[in-house]
């Protein structure tokens, strides 16, 4: 081989410099990265929820942040936060509902504490498996020991059903 070639100029391309726009878009899509790995876990967590007003994947707006395009391509900065405000509006959004659904259910759970300590006072009352957050379909309630005679009689009991109906 000739050393020539060996020990010529090098042609090779020196490093580009560092980008301060490469920096604020790894930092950018870090941001997004933790918004959407909190807002799928908040997703999760309520999934099994079957109560009425359960936070779920469909009833959050989509995501939207930035047109959809065929070809693959990279984000402007301006995109990359609006993609990242929106996440974290849609999990502000989620924390609430999230909120309130755990409101309800202690709610739910203190009716039904106070069924079990004093069933004459709450005379029919029932409360539902889904609105304590559990899953299946039980559903406690506050009827007469014995029919007509426990009514008059003033005897009341708890009693938890056997669960969901048989199919028809």
């Amino acid at each position: 081989m000739p050393t020539a070639l060996l020990t010529g100029p090098s042609h090779a391309h020196a490093p580009a410099p560092p980008d301060a726009g490469r920096d604020a878009r790894a930092e950018l899509r870090r941001q997004i990265a933790v918004l959407e790995r909190q807002l799928s876990d908040a997703i999760a967590t309520a999934f099994g929820q079957s109560a009425p007003g359960a936070l779920r994947a469909e009833a959050l707006p989509p995501a939207g942040g930035a047109r959809r395009t065929r070809a693959p391509r990279v984000l402007t900065l301006g995109q990359l936060e609006a993609v990242r405000d929106e996440l974290a509006a849609r999990l502000s959004d989620a924390g609430a509902r999230l909120t309130q659904l755990g409101e309800r259910q202690e709610a739910a759970r203190a009716r039904l504490e106070g069924m079990l300590l004093e069933p004459g006072r709450h005379r029919f009352a029932r409360v539902t498996s889904r609105e304590l957050g559990e899953g299946g379909c039980g559903v406690y309630r506050v009827r007469p020991r014995l029919g007509l005679v426990g009514m008059l009689m003033g005897w009341w009991q708890v009693k938890l059903s056997s669960g969901c109906p048989l199919a028809t």
